[in-house]
């Protein structure tokens, strides 16, 4: 069973490339291009790793980070 990877990146050259290269090594991954969808996803999704960008429109990284945490 393959682990999943949630990205949350703008910038789509860069997601695209951590994409591929998980895929290539078989992670199964997920992508969010912004704040907001980044943390629904993370809050609604099974992941077993999310890479986080911390400078992102709408809600940024560190905010999302203390949202999962609880903090």
């Amino acid at each position: 069973m393959s682990k999943t990877i949630l990205i949350i990146e703008d910038d789509a050259s860069i997601a695209e490339v951590e994409r591929d290269f998980l895929e290539i090594n078989g992670f199964a991954v997920d992508l969010a291009a912004d704040g907001e969808t980044g943390l629904q996803k993370a809050m609604d999704g099974s992941y077993d790793l999310i890479l986080l960008d911390l400078m992102l429109p709408g809600v940024d990284g560190l905010t999302i980070m203390k949202r999962l945490r609880g903090v």
